[in-house]
């Protein structure tokens, strides 16, 4: 466990790439990248620690990373057998498929159609959550409530777990870095607990946090709130 849990050191445009196309497998994350830790969260709960992470810093990139590793010079992306993929979700998926360790995608029928649904959704998700940000304090509240109401209801689906599916899934893998990053900056940005009267979503939180591999991937209160002033920043101009 200790392999899953040593963090290298942060690439930079005056870092060396590794030995690429080596036969290591890699992830390239950032830190601080919701994204990112969806797959880093995943590598970590099935204890896939053969897979080498390789942090990039996304505000001073190295060149190689665009033109040898990943051309749409995003995170995360994962080196393996010669080849390299990307975007979240898609890696996920390849995760489950193609590597050993817990299975984090349901068999059930029924679930594996809520899972389907649920996952569909992130985008529509993050979008209004992001927007609500972009408001005054009281139009936010009104933006981001149907998004909190739509999980809070999902979570009331299945009765054998906190879960999103009852029990955990990689479903809750790609909604828990946004909602933690949510419930951190909505109440110092716009005065809003986005837990409130959604005891599902808090116990959901809880329940998530105190898994120990997803736990050590959660990036700090304060350096989230800056990150999200940075973005609402940018987004004003």
């Amino acid at each position: 466990m200790a392999a899953i849990d040593l963090i290298p050191p942060v690439l930079n445009s005056k870092s060396e790439p590794p030995p690429l196309f080596d036969g290591t497998t890699r992830l390239y994350i950032s830190v601080i990248c919701p994204y990112a830790q969806r797959v880093w969260s995943a590598r970590n709960i099935k204890g896939l620690s053969q897979i080498q992470i390789v942090p990039i810093d996304l505000q001073d990139r190295p060149a190689w990373y665009k033109e040898k590793v990943y051309p749409p010079n995003k995170v995360p992306s994962l080196e393996h057998n010669g080849k390299v993929i990307g975007e979240s979700l898609d890696l996920l998926e390849y995760l489950e498929n193609n590597f050993e360790g817990p299975k984090l995608f349901p068999t059930d029928s029924e679930k594996i159609e809520a899972a389907n649904v649920l996952l569909k959704y992130t985008d529509t998700f993050t979008k209004d959550l992001f927007i609500g940000l972009t408001k005054p304090e009281p139009e936010a509240a009104q933006e981001a409530g149907p998004a909190l109401d739509y999980l809070e209801n999902a979570l009331g689906k299945f009765a054998d777990g906190p879960f999103l599916l009852g029990e955990f899934s990689l479903v809750d893998i790609a909604y828990g870095p946004f909602v933690e990053r949510f419930q951190i900056v909505y109440p110092v940005l716009k005065n809003y607990d986005i837990t409130a009267d959604r005891p599902k979503l808090l116990k959901w939180i809880q329940e998530l946090h105190k898994i120990d591999a997803y736990a050590k991937t959660v990036t700090d209160s304060e350096t989230t709130v800056e990150i999200y002033k940075r973005l609402l920043a940018n987004y004003a101009k």
